[in-house]
């Protein structure tokens, strides 16, 4: 029996044509999860195509990295599938575990290995071009250097932490993280 796994990464990306792929194949049943492939959900539908497949069953997927992000999580995908007796076979022709020739072998490893460096690549991008636009992501501080320095003046004169968080319209723990960023102000109890 023919069993699909399709898989998007995004919630906004559209599933249909990956399962009418796999139905128009011979899948007779799909398997699939809008998510990226390190979320919970993913695992979760491999994990039930991996467990619903028995010896002589044939997986399909539209492409490789359908299967994971990463070389490991690929090759633990695809080791999963060989150890329960099925092949895998993807509908773009570059993966069919029924041959097992050496050169077939070794070309799976390769296709792994060439997603793996292709995310790392995006990743890769993705960082520079925050570095370079200073968008680093995250979250913004709460108060700006000038007001940082300020309460570090009122904190040292004594003013309390509760009095600080309501004047400058933020939490006791950012106020209190700041207090315990400076050594020589971290012990004092009088400015809770």
């Amino acid at each position: 029996m023919m069993f699909g796994y399709a898989r998007v990464s995004t919630q906004d990306q559209d599933l249909e044509s990956q399962i009418d792929s796999l139905r128009e194949y011979g899948c007779e049943k799909v398997f699939s999860g809008k998510q990226s492939g390190k979320s919970d959900e993913n695992f979760e539908k491999l994990s039930e195509l991996i467990d619903y497949i028995r010896s002589g069953d044939k997986v399909v997927v539209t492409k490789f990295d359908r299967l994971g992000r990463s070389l490991n999580q690929v090759l633990q995908v695809l080791q999963s599938i060989t150890d329960k007796g099925a092949t895998l076979v993807t509908l773009d022709g570059q993966v069919d575990t029924s041959d097992s020739s050496p050169m077939n072998k070794a070309m799976v490893h390769l296709l792994g290995l060439f997603a793996e460096l292709e995310h790392s690549i995006i990743v890769d991008r993705l960082q520079s071009g925050r570095e370079r636009t200073g968008k680093k992501g995250g979250r913004k501080k709460s108060t700006t250097p000038q007001q940082q320095d300020e309460i570090m003046e009122k904190l040292a004169v004594g003013e309390s932490v509760s009095a600080l968080a309501r004047e400058y319209g933020v939490s006791r723990q950012s106020i209190m993280r700041l207090r315990d960023s400076f050594p020589n102000l971290k012990g004092t109890t009088k400015n809770l």
